[in-house]
């Protein structure tokens, strides 16, 4: 039966259509990752473009990237529901957003959508217009307006409204503008430490809603790196994944991480659109 957000795939393999009922919670098939990256052409992309009068930081960069892996690997755009395998319609990225940096500083969600036909410029401008009114006391997002209808309930018709909505997600019968405005059924979800000045880390999966894969970006780090003969210290990235390893296999989750290299070595490459039609395009 296909969903809102996506579709069932019914040709797989019967070995990859097992795997969802021996793993069958998303937390039961969490795997962690790390990933090093040196940040020489991220800044040298960075400095150019502010230059040119265009201001993106490593936030918008590295959406954008996983924006375009997505539409390059499918298959990373797939998502488990009720022991089966779907093909997500649309690639989407969620991030919590502060909307002060103080300890009682209110927290919300953002969600972007993306077709994948989208360049770099493109991708910041939705981006900085989704966290923008975010950050507005006045504008709430829909997810903000989601939890406010939850909680303006008696608190034993909460826990029933919440059972109900997971039991209705896993029978696809969740009405779609719940599932649009619920960070937790995404692509991607992305968490940019480096905002606050803190390390990666490995964040879990959670079980309620789609999501498959977690980046987790810290602040930047300078490192021993191995340039031919020579160690040398260069300013790094280090990101932290945790993934679920039901959607896709380790040899093709390696191979998007050696592609995700390949952009952020040349992020120009994200200039321009796929030569390509993208699935998700509506």
């Amino acid at each position: 039966m296909n969903r809102s957000d996506g579709r069932l795939l019914k040709s797989l393999r019967p070995f990859v259509q097992i795997i969802p009922y021996i793993m069958e919670k998303r937390s039961d098939a969490q795997n962690f990752s790390k990933q090093v990256l040196c940040a020489d052409s991220i800044d040298r992309y960075i400095a150019e473009k502010r230059e040119q009068g265009f201001r993106l930081n490593y936030m918008h960069l590295f959406i954008a990237c996983y924006v375009r892996l997505i539409a390059e690997r499918p298959e990373l755009n797939r998502f488990i529901m009720n022991n089966k395998i779907y093909q997500r319609n649309g690639i989407y990225v969620s991030m919590a957003v502060k909307r002060s940096l103080s300890d009682d500083g209110q927290e919300t969600t953002v969600k972007f959508k993306f077709t994948g036909n989208e360049d770099i410029y493109e991708i910041t401008e939705i981006i900085n217009k989704k966290v923008n009114d975010a950050l507005s006391y006045k504008i709430g997002t829909d997810t903000d307006k989601l939890a406010e209808l939850v909680m303006s309930m008696p608190g034993l018709v909460k826990k029933l409204l919440v059972r109900t909505l997971k039991t209705m997600d896993k029978f696809n019968i969740l009405p779609s503008n719940v599932i649009d405005a619920s960070p937790f059924h995404t692509s991607l979800f992305f968490t940019y430490l480096k905002s606050i000045d803190t390390n990666y880390i490995y964040h879990h999966l959670y079980d309620f809603g789609t999501t498959g894969i977690f980046v987790a970006l810290g602040k930047t780090v300078k490192l021993p790196v191995v340039e031919g003969d020579k160690v040398v210290v260069k300013k790094c990235c280090q990101i932290g994944y945790t993934l679920d390893e039901r959607i896709c296999d380790g040899l093709y989750f390696a191979r998007s991480f050696k592609l995700l290299e390949k952009y952020l070595d040349d992020p120009h490459m994200l200039e321009t659109v796929l030569n390509k039609n993208v699935v998700y395009a509506e």
